[in-house]
């Protein structure tokens, strides 16, 4: 079968198909809009991308990923501090954050227990939120973890967790669907559900 483009256009191609929600043919099509608008769209993208590969880091304080290490979320100091956030991944708090809801600090697990996939506190970023909670200045750990069934163990292991502190720990409630991933959620529904949301039991 004659080929209708070259090796590099090929090579973005399957690069392109990688990434979430584009398959081959929306790959090809999304390359043929970049090769279209290669001064206007492709040429500032290439730029943009090294210029974000080169300095992305991760958050030493809350695992968020950024450019800057504090990232601005943890930076910014109109943030109320005595408010911690807890998600899974950087696209929830991304999602949380575009909601314009919440308006504390945020810490990023980088997953959810699961002993079928062999994922333990040691593999999450659980000692780190603890010591956060032990400075002190913590009042209230919202748990915002995906409504799955690993998620829900998560939440119970941390509210365990976190007795020994004098803290409130509370939960995402209404809005939230079982089996419902945040990321995928609207804003209003985020902003419903961390309106609402209610104490965690052990």
């Amino acid at each position: 079968m004659p080929k209708s483009h070259g090796s590099d256009i090929d090579a973005l191609i399957q690069l392109l198909a990688k990434l979430p929600g584009l398959g081959p043919r929306s790959a090809r099509r999304s390359t043929l809009q970049l090769l279209k608008k290669r001064d206007s769209v492709m040429v500032p993208l290439a730029h943009a991308l090294m210029n974000v590969a080169d300095k992305v880091q991760i958050c030493e304080v809350c695992s968020n990923i950024d450019t800057h290490n504090p990232c601005h979320v943890c930076e910014d100091v109109r943030r109320d501090r005595t408010t911690i956030c807890v998600v899974e991944d950087v696209s929830d708090l991304w999602a949380l954050d575009r909601s314009e809801t919440f308006r504390g600090q945020y810490h990023v697990l980088g997953g959810t227990l699961s002993a079928l996939d062999g994922i333990g506190p040691d593999d999450l970023t659980v000692d780190s939120l603890i010591e956060r909670v032990r400075g002190g200045e913590i009042e209230e750990v919202i748990l915002a973890l995906n409504a799955t069934v690993d998620g829900q163990t998560t939440s119970h292991y941390l509210a365990e967790k976190l007795e020994e502190f004098d803290v409130k720990v509370t939960a995402l409630a209404h809005g939230v669907p079982v089996g419902g991933e945040l990321d995928y959620l609207d804003d209003g529904t985020l902003a419903a559900a961390l309106r609402a949301r209610g104490s965690v039991s052990s």
